[in-house]
């Protein structure tokens, strides 16, 4: 799941930083939720050509993400601030953990869907890196697409900065295939 929350041109991204420093741990130990990565995009840095706030999510069950949403588990704050904005949700179809013990960066990839073929394995082989921390891939039957989602130890072109990692139940995330 996630949902985008574009700021304007000279929006002081403390503000976001400063939110995420003192909220993002409110989700630390929250049941149902496998991971939370609180993303930003800053305009200027690594390529952004916007500001950004673009929290993304790995929910070990859809009753987590129902009582987050809707159940008074926390999106009402977003909703306050900056208004309802559309969330984006997928269908699992992968999930792989990389030696990386940290994340400081993200990447989300989105490409047409033909066949699952060798996506899978693909993304097993991207978890081996010594520079992932959390792989995962999922489908759109909407628009009929694959999204590939990373957690990278290192900051770089295109990537998201990961300002908080709340993970409270990622270790009950199957590995693999989940079906």
């Amino acid at each position: 799941m996630q949902y985008e929350v574009t700021l304007p041109a000279d929006y002081d991204m403390s503000i976001i930083r400063h939110r995420v420093a003192t909220r993002g741990h409110l989700l630390d130990e929250f049941p149902g939720l496998g991971l939370k990565a609180y993303l930003i995009r800053e305009r200027g840095v690594a390529g952004s050509p916007v500001n950004q706030y673009a929290p993304f999510y790995l929910w070990r069950d859809t009753g987590g993400m129902g009582r987050f949403l809707v159940g008074g588990g926390g999106f009402h704050g977003i909703v306050d601030d900056f208004g309802r904005p559309p969330v984006r949700h997928w269908t699992g179809i992968a999930t792989e953990r990389g030696p990386a013990g940290h994340a400081r960066a993200a990447s989300r990839e989105t490409t047409p869907f033909t066949e699952l073929g060798d996506a899978v394995a693909e993304l097993a082989e991207l978890a081996r890196r010594d520079d992932v921390h959390t792989a995962a891939l999922a489908f759109d039957p909407h628009h009929w697409e694959l999204v590939r989602f990373v957690l990278w130890a290192d900051e770089g072109p295109g990537r998201y900065q990961v300002l908080h990692l709340s993970s409270p139940e990622l270790d009950e995330i199957p590995r693999g295939r989940l079906w």
